[in-house]
C-alpha cells in the first residue's frame, strides 16, 4: 500500500520539478526628467556716449535680475569704464553705488596742449583702483576695450595687459582727450571705428550678443547752422551710419532713451540708470526669444 501510494506520488513531485518558475516582473520606473536646455553665452557691447553710459548700469541690473548675466563684456568709451568695472565683478547694484559717489574730478585732468584738453591719466589711476590693478586677462569676466589704432586707422581690442590704460585709450575722444602711447603706437576712442562694440564680445566667445545703443543720434529737418553745429551734425551722421553696421549684426539692440543726457552732465546719472532699466525691461521678451531660437538650434 505504502509502495503504490508513493508510485501514485511520482507523477506529482515530478511535474513539480519541471514547473515553470514564476516571471519576474521588472519593477516601472519613473521617467527620465526631460534634458536641461543649454543656455547661451551671452555677452554685451556697450557703447559710447560719455555721460549717457551711466544707463549701462540700469541695463546691467535688470539682466542680473532676470538670471539673463552677461558671460563676456565689451566697451567702447564710455562703455569701457562700465564694462571693465563689471568685468571685475562688481554686479549691477555695485556699479550703481560706484556711479553715485563718482565725482568728474576724479577722472578729469586738464592740460595745455599735447593734442587734448585731458590727459586721462585720473581716468586711467580711477580705474585701476577699482579694479585692484589686476590686467584685463586677470578680470572675473573675459573683456575687451576698443580703441582706434590712430595711425593705421584699425580697431583695436585689448584683451590683456594695463585695464586703466585700455579704458584711457577706448575714452580718448580726439580733441578732447590726448592720444595713448602703447607698445609704441598711438591710440584714440574706440567709437571712431566701433561706436557698439559688437564684433569685439563675439571675439570673446558670445553665442548671443546684446548691444547697449546709447549714441547721438542726428535730428533732421531743421537746418544746422554755423562751423560748430554743421561739424557736430556731420560727426553725428557718420558715427551712426557706421554705428548701424556693426548693430546689425548684434542679436538684440537696447537703446535706452538719454538722448536729452549731454556729454558732461554727470549729475544726470540716476536718470541715465532709470532709462536704461526701462529700455531693458522693454527688451526682455526679444532677449527669451533669441535664447529660444539658439537652443532650438542646438543638437
Amino acid at each position: 500500500m505504502q509502495r503504490r501510494t508513493l508510485l501514485l506520488s511520482l507523477p506529482l513531485l515530478l511535474a513539480a520539478c519541471t514547473t515553470t518558475p514564476p516571471a519576474v516582473v521588472a519593477p516601472v520606473l519613473p521617467p527620465a526628467p526631460p534634458k536641461a536646455k543649454p543656455m547661451p553665452r551671452i555677452g554685451i557691447a556697450l557703447g559710447g556716449g560719455a555721460a549717457k553710459g551711466f544707463a549701462h548700469v540700469g541695463v546691467i541690473k535688470v539682466l542680473e535680475g532676470q538670471n539673463l548675466t552677461p558671460a563676456v563684456v565689451s566697451g567702447t568709451s564710455a562703455g569701457s569704464v562700465v564694462g571693465a568695472l563689471y568685468a571685475s565683478g562688481l554686479n549691477g547694484f555695485a556699479l550703481q553705488e560706484q556711479s553715485f559717489a563718482l565725482d568728474e574730478s576724479q577722472v578729469r585732468d586738464l592740460t595745455v596742449g599735447g593734442g587734448g584738453l585731458v590727459k586721462g591719466e585720473k581716468l586711467q589711476d580711477y580705474v585701476n583702483l577699482l579694479i585692484k590693478n589686476r590686467p584685463i586677462e586677470k578680470l572675473a569676466k573675459p573683456f575687451a576695450a576698443v580703441a582706434t589704432n590712430l595711425d593705421t586707422g584699425n580697431r583695436a581690442s585689448f584683451v590683456r595687459g594695463n585695464t586703466g590704460q585700455a579704458v584711457r585709450a577706448s575714452c580718448s575722444i580726439p580733441g578732447v582727450f590726448q592720444p595713448v602711447l602703447i607698445a609704441g603706437k598711438r591710440f584714440v576712442d574706440g567709437g571712431v571705428v566701433s561706436p557698439v562694440p559688437v564684433d569685439a564680445a563675439r571675439e570673446l566667445g558670445a553665442d548671443i550678443v546684446i548691444a547697449v545703443d546709447i549714441s547721438s543720434k542726428a535730428h533732421y529737418g531743421k537746418p544746422a547752422e554755423g562751423i560748430a553745429s554743421i561739424l557736430n551734425q556731420t560727426v553725428t551722421i557718420m558715427g551712426q551710419k557706421l554705428g548701424e553696421q556693426e548693430l546689425a549684426r548684434a542679436d538684440i539692440v537696447i537703446s535706452p532713451r538719454v538722448g536729452r543726457i549731454g556729454a558732461s552732465d554727470f549729475d544726470q546719472k540716476h536718470v541715465a540708470i532709470l532709462e536704461g532699466e526701462r529700455a531693458t525691461q522693454a527688451a526682455l521678451p526679444a532677449i527669451r526669444a533669441a535664447i529660444a531660437k539658439w537652443q532650438a538650434a542646438q543638437p
